[in-house]
C-alpha cells in the first residue's frame, strides 16, 4: 500500500480508503479491518447518518490510533427536528458528541462536511469547524458533495481569518461517472487539496457487482467490457483495473465493502499503461465542456497570449 499527504498537511493516508457504511456486524467489521490493516490500509470513513456504522466500527476498532478515522455530519439526526439537519453550529456540535459516544473515541481524525447547506452562510461553518479542532475533538477538516466555488470560498476564508482550511474533498467518480474534472478537480489540484472518490466502481457496475441484463446502461456497459479486457490482459480483478485508473492522477478510491473477500478484489497495485487508459476512457467518451475545453483552445493559440506559448 502507498501513502500520500493527505491536503497541505503532514497526516500520511493511504492509496485505498475504506468506506464501512455497509458493515452492519462487529464479526464481519473485525475481518474486513484486519484484511485492510494488513495491506497498509489506515483511513476509515463513515457518517453520523450511517448510524449503525459508527457503533459497529467503534466496538471494532481495537487499534484505534493506528487508523485515521474521518466521519461527517450535515444529514438529519431528526427528520422532525428544523435544526437537526444542516451545517450550522448547533448541528455541527451534536452531530460530533453522537459520532464520538459511537465510535468510543474522544477525537476524530477527519470531520467532513457532509453536503454543501445553502441556508447556512459558509462563515459559520468554517468558525464552528476551527472550534472543534482547537478544543482537540477534529484534527483535520474536509468537505463532501459541494460547489467547487463554496469550497475555494471557504478555504480562502479561512486563510484570511487563521481557520483550519479543507484539506479533503470527496466527490463521486469514476470511469462512467467524470463530470467533476469540469471544475472541482482542478479546483482541488490549484488548492492542494486531496480528493477521495467515493462510488469509483460505480456501485459494482465496474467490478462484475451489477451484470444481469438490463441493470447497465449501453455507456456502463461498454465501459464494463474495456475494464474486464484491460483486467484480463494485466493478470488483474475489473475491481483493480477501474481504481487504478481512478488513481491515475492522485485521487484517493474511497471503496465500500461488507465482507473481506471483496476488499481483497480491491487490494494491490495495478499500474495502467498510457494504451490502457486510452482504451477505458474511449469506452466512455467524456467532454470537459466549457470553460474547461474553450480555454485549452485558447492556451495553445497565438491568438490568446502571442507566440510564446507554443514555443
Amino acid at each position: 500500500m502507498r501513502y500520500r499527504l493527505f491536503g497541505r498537511t503532514g497526516l500520511r493516508v493511504s492509496e485505498l480508503l475504506l468506506g464501512t457504511m455497509a458493515l452492519r456486524s462487529e464479526e464481519e467489521a473485525r475481518r474486513v479491518l484486519d484484511v485492510y490493516a494488513d495491506a497498509g490500509g489506515n483511513f476509515l470513513d463513515t457518517a453520523s447518518a450511517y448510524g449503525e456504522s459508527e457503533e459497529v466500527l467503534g466496538a471494532v476498532m481495537e487499534r484505534r490510533d493506528r487508523f485515521v478515522v474521518a466521519t461527517k455530519y450535515t444529514l438529519s439526526r431528526d427528520v422532525r427536528d428544523p435544526n437537526a439537519g444542516g451545517n450550522h453550529r448547533k448541528n455541527l456540535v451534536l452531530s460530533l458528541e453522537q459520532s464520538l459516544r459511537r465510535l468510543r473515541t474522544d477525537y476524530v481524525d477527519v470531520l467532513w462536511v457532509h453536503l454543501w447547506d445553502r441556508r447556512t452562510p459558509v462563515e459559520e461553518t468554517m468558525r464552528a469547524l476551527d472550534d472543534v479542532v482547537r478544543a482537540g475533538k477534529v484534527l483535520y477538516v474536509g468537505v463532501s458533495d459541494a460547489p467547487s466555488w463554496f469550497v475555494a470560498r471557504a478555504n480562502t476564508l479561512a486563510e484570511w481569518r487563521d481557520w483550519t482550511p479543507f484539506s479533503g474533498l470527496q466527490v463521486p467518480y469514476n470511469l462512467v461517472r467524470r463530470d467533476v474534472e469540469r471544475e472541482l478537480l482542478p479546483m482541488a489540484s490549484a488548492l492542494g487539496i486531496s480528493v477521495a472518490a467515493w462510488a469509483p466502481l460505480a456501485q459494482g457496475k465496474l467490478s462484475g457487482g451489477t451484470q444481469r441484463a438490463g441493470r447497465l446502461t449501453e455507456r456502463e456497459e461498454s465501459a464494463a467490457r474495456a475494464v474486464r479486457a484491460v483486467a484480463e490482459e494485466l493478470g488483474a480483478t475489473p475491481a483493480q483495473v477501474a481504481l487504478a485508473w481512478v488513481r491515475r492522477d492522485g485521487v484517493l478510491p474511497l471503496v465500500g465493502v461488507r465482507t473481506p473477500e471483496q476488499l481483497a478484489g480491491c487490494l494491490g497495485e495495478v499500474v495502467l499503461p498510457p494504451e490502457a487508459v486510452a482504451r477505458l476512457e474511449a469506452a466512455a467518451p467524456f467532454e470537459r465542456g466549457f470553460p474547461a475545453d474553450f480555454i485549452a483552445e485558447c492556451e495553445a493559440s497565438p491568438f490568446a497570449f502571442g507566440e510564446a506559448v507554443v514555443r
